[in-house]
């Protein structure tokens, strides 16, 4: 049997790590060029001319003389880590297949539980406001799935206490090979909450194929034609051949989240799913992730405590 040419490429080595951010310099040149890459330009006024103070490595500008730096106004601002922790966590996020917690990033960057716990979640957050505006297309295997709550002795599946429901969503080509995974929270079940996830997620045109759950008839309403295939419960709905990426992928997701983490509160659940979206839906390229998700970070804004701790539900 060949082998799978993405669960077999060639990620990014520690020393090929070290060799292009091992100092507080080239991570700082690195993040300096994915900000400005047509070169500086000043927030207040736009002049793209500046001088670097020594001082906390600040820029400012020839013209309005106000002062910025690389991480102002992303997620990197007011940061006390050094750079150099900082891309040791996006590697360490974005070269595991499973992730990673908050606890052994405490434990391998040698820093607190709280602020691994913070950069953890940032970068989380970074990853699902990046995937967020990004819209399926084509044909889409669809399902209903639960996260979490599990309990010894208590009803399973559809109706169950203490699980968070989300919509599982995979993209596919003609030759039925997935490109693309959607993970999204939703408050239950329902017309009009499915209505409004897919005039949010799925582009006009688009068939959906789901099963015989009657809430899903609402896609209709996002200009999609849709496809029902009521199969039943239990393995035979597993086994069903159209469902079989959107299966898969929740088995995966369901596996990697009981190996890495301990549990996932149900405030933070879109944030996990999105981790696991996001790398999916970048798998191509191991290396090109570090990169990506540092530039996306500079595109992100702020985020306070207080805002990282808020329900997502």
């Amino acid at each position: 049997m060949a082998r799978n040419k993405v669960q077999f490429q060639k990620g990014v080595s520690l020393n090929e790590f070290i060799k292009d951010y091992g100092t507080e310099e080239l991570c700082f040149a690195a993040l300096y060029a994915w900000r400005w890459p047509e070169g500086f330009k000043c927030p207040s006024c736009g002049h793209d001319k500046c001088c670097q103070l020594s001082v906390r490595k600040l820029q400012q500008c020839n013209r309005c003389h106000s002062q910025t730096s690389v991480t102002a106004g992303t997620v990197f601002e007011s940061t006390k880590l050094p750079l150099t922790l900082w891309f040791q966590g996006i590697y360490l996020m974005t070269q595991n297949k499973k992730g990673i917690s908050a606890m052994k990033l405490h434990r391998d960057l040698g820093i607190s539980y709280n602020a691994a716990w913070r950069m953890k979640h940032k970068l989380m957050q970074v990853m699902m406001e990046r995937d967020h505006v990004k819209k399926l297309s084509g044909t889409i295997e669809l399902d209903d799935a639960y996260l979490g709550g599990e309990r010894t002795g208590s009803k399973r599946g559809r109706g169950a206490a203490d699980k968070t429901p989300f919509v599982a969503a995979v993209e596919t080509t003609n030759d039925r090979n997935p490109v693309k995974l959607k993970l999204s929270v939703v408050k239950g079940f329902r017309s009009s909450e499915i209505k409004s996830w897919s005039l949010q997620h799925l582009s006009k045109g688009s068939t959906v194929i789901s099963d015989g759950l009657p809430c899903f008839n609402a896609i209709t309403e996002a200009a999609c034609s849709h496809h029902k295939i009521v199969c039943g419960g239990g393995r035979a709905s597993v086994e069903e051949p159209e469902f079989y990426w959107v299966n898969t992928i929740l088995g995966n997701l369901k596996s990697s989240l009981r190996s890495t983490y301990h549990a996932v509160r149900p405030r933070y659940a879109q944030r996990y799913l999105s981790e696991f979206q996001y790398l999916f839906n970048r798998r191509f390229s191991l290396p090109d992730m570090i990169p990506r998700l540092a530039y996306a970070a500079l595109r992100t804004p702020p985020m306070s405590e207080k805002l990282l701790k808020r329900s997502l539900a």
